[in-house]
């Protein structure tokens, strides 16, 4: 018997598109001020602290969160735009946006009150990064396969273990991470894995770096050997880490981010196409605008059904799944379409300086934040098939 699948039809309320015009109010001023280039690929993977900062002065970092941590008990949907519009841009938001997407909710839910009250208000100030520390060598997406070790010890726990694909691990002030606390059973191989609040300040943790094709420094290994977590930095149940992990999946898997990290490379096709392209081009535009155009209704619905406390696990990982298909394919695509561009047309060479980045790092798109085929093991599980 399969499980119910919907995807609501929701519609953005007049609210958020009043937001809208508030959040490219303030990305103009941010571009005119140079703080980033809008048409530079990659910016949307750096990290700025003074942008950061400004953002959360704005109220726009812990958005949904409740006021007395910091948030403005806004909408999953309000959020969404402001995540969106950021998108599009590039804006460089690597600093809080994990925080804000994932770990904040995480802790909201699990973690003790005089942490809630220290580290919350912090992320909604744009002063704090947050790494996931889940994936491990030899298991990758197999969140149920991690070996790293947390053993009690007088006053908390002692972690020996490595997480690897820890984006901006570097540059981060906490982990959340998922550590064996017991061996699995025959019965459940999710039982034994706990979450616990990390200081990446912490003695005992070595960050070794992972540089993609394009020469960034995103990805990390990291190592731990011997660190010591106090005991109050446990989240949630000892042994039962795997709902909240996969509840926080959720959060992690469903949002524009998911389908927009090449998007850039379509606005720029349609400015260098101009307003009366072929028809051809015509039709490639059409059919990816409508692509895009269904992702981000599926997207929106996910925000919708956040909104109304619901844990739509299987249905993130349906648009994660699509959306980062789309996005990988998305710049052979273009290059597909452009190809009969004479090399002097209108914003040229823009476009095959966009390309040239947009293809080297493609391959990463359906690896981070879950791989293709333990995506579709989730969706084969929560509708029943498997």
């Amino acid at each position: 018997m399969s499980a119910h699948l919907q995807f609501d039809p929701i519609r953005l309320p007049s609210e958020c598109e009043t937001l809208r015009q508030e959040v490219r109010a303030f990305i103009a001023k941010e571009v005119a001020a140079g703080t980033f280039n809008p048409d530079r690929p990659g910016h949307g993977d750096t990290h700025d602290h003074s942008f950061s900062r400004r953002v959360g002065a704005k109220g726009w970092i812990g958005m949904t969160w409740p006021k007395k941590y910091g948030g403005q008990e806004r909408s999953f949907l309000e959020r969404y735009v402001v995540t969106e519009e950021f998108r599009v841009v590039n804006a460089p938001v690597r600093l809080h946006f994990v925080a804000d997407r994932q770990s904040g909710p995480i802790l909201l839910k699990y973690a003790p009150e005089h942490i809630k009250q220290d580290v919350l208000p912090r992320i909604c100030r744009g002063e704090l990064c947050f790494v996931i520390g889940m994936s491990e060598p030899g298991s990758g997406s197999d969140l149920f396969a991690a070996k790293t070790k947390a053993t009690k010890t007088a006053g908390g726990w002692k972690i020996n273990g490595t997480k690897i694909w820890t984006s901006n691990a570097h540059i981060a002030d906490y982990m959340l991470a998922l550590f064996r606390t017991s061996s699995a059973t025959k019965e459940n191989r999710r039982h034994g894995l706990t979450q616990f609040l990390v200081d990446m300040t912490s003695p005992g943790i070595t960050i070794n770096p992972i540089y993609q094709m394009t020469g960034q420094h995103d990805f990390n290994e990291v190592v731990f050997d011997d660190t010591f977590v106090p005991g109050d930095h446990v989240l949630g149940e000892i042994d039962g880490a795997w709902k909240q992990a996969t509840s926080e999946l959720a959060y992690e898997r469903s949002g524009p981010e998911r389908f927009l990290e090449t998007y850039y490379v379509l606005a720029e096709l349609v400015r260098t196409l101009g307003p009366d392209p072929d028809l051809r081009s015509a039709e490639g535009l059409g059919r990816l605008v409508a692509q895009l155009h269904t992702l981000r209704r599926m997207s929106v619905s996910v925000a919708g059904m956040l909104q109304a406390g619901k844990e739509p696990v299987v249905e993130a990982s349906i648009v994660k799944d699509l959306g980062t298909i789309w996005e990988q394919k998305l710049p052979e695509r273009v290059r597909e379409l452009s190809a009969f561009l004479e090399p002097e047309a209108t914003n040229r060479v823009t476009l095959d300086e966009q390309l040239a980045f947009a293809i080297k790092v493609a391959p990463k798109l359906t690896i981070q934040g879950g791989t293709t085929e333990i995506l579709r093991g989730i969706i084969a599980r929560g509708l029943g098939l498997r």
